[in-house]
């Protein structure tokens, strides 16, 4: 079997593990935000109404979602969409480049989840299961 041929057949289940890495790692600012796991001393008093508290319930919820990989196209879209509010909000204002505004992740963020939205949950998902 060719490299082509192999990495064809690897793709959709790599998909469905970079939902899964991407949901785990943005599950961590949710916790951290909202139960201080991990204690992030910028967090220590986040009002859950706040701006950066309301991030944290999408990102508990949304990171659970799409680990789970259930509503993965609409909870990508939104969390897309949440991102690159972050990025232009938090980041933007301290400069152009991502590489001196701290803004890279939030950006990388963003692109992901709209490949997400836009490629699906990949068959290690409850929606694929769904549509068995």
């Amino acid at each position: 079997m060719n490299f082509d041929a192999l990495a064809a057949s690897w793709a959709p289940r790599l998909l469905s593990i970079l939902r899964i890495m991407t949901g785990l790692l943005l599950l961590q600012h949710g916790t951290a935000k909202l139960f201080k796991i991990p204690v992030i001393p910028m967090f220590a008093n986040l009002s859950v109404t706040s701006l950066p508290g309301i991030a944290g319930v999408l990102e508990l919820v949304g990171g659970v979602l799409i680990i789970l990989g259930l509503f993965t196209r609409s909870t990508a879209f939104i969390l897309s969409g949440m991102t690159a509010v972050a990025y232009f909000i938090a980041h933007a204002p301290k400069g152009f480049y991502p590489i001196l505004n701290g803004g890279e992740l939030a950006a990388l963020y963003c692109f992901v989840f709209l490949y997400i939205a836009a490629a699906g949950p990949g068959p290690w998902s409850i929606d694929a299961g769904r549509k068995k």
